[in-house]
């Protein structure tokens, strides 16, 4: 069985990507194309990476997930009207949470030695 911790170290790298990207705040977030576009790959590259989770990572956390799944699922295919307002909330609102799952489920993989978890 495939390991989830070097697609978790992706999510976990990306999720700090954003957070330096952002730092700046929403305004400069707003006023930046660059800084979207940068934020916006990241979170494609969570998303890609979440759907390469094991089933029992993905199914302890299956709502978290779902919606990682479907946000980079949205960013992919409806480019053309991607919604920086939305974007913006997802990075307040739902990375936080993500932050934390991700942070959790390493740690866990850390006491088992990489191995999956049962």
């Amino acid at each position: 069985m495939k390991s989830d911790q070097p697609y978790l170290g992706h999510i976990a790298d990306s999720i700090a990507a954003i957070e330096n990207y952002v730092a700046g705040g929403r305004d400069a977030f707003m006023k930046e194309r660059l800084v979207q576009d940068a934020v916006i790959r990241n979170f494609e590259v969570i998303g890609e990476a979440a759907t390469r989770l094991s089933p029992p990572v993905h199914d302890r956390s299956r709502d978290v997930w779902s919606k990682v799944i479907a946000f980079r699922n949205r960013l992919i295919h409806g480019y053309w009207s991607v919604d920086p307002l939305l974007v913006w909330d997802v990075v307040e609102n739902d990375l936080p949470r993500l932050k934390t799952e991700v942070a959790s489920l390493l740690a866990e993989l850390s006491g088992l030695g990489g191995r999956p978890i049962p």
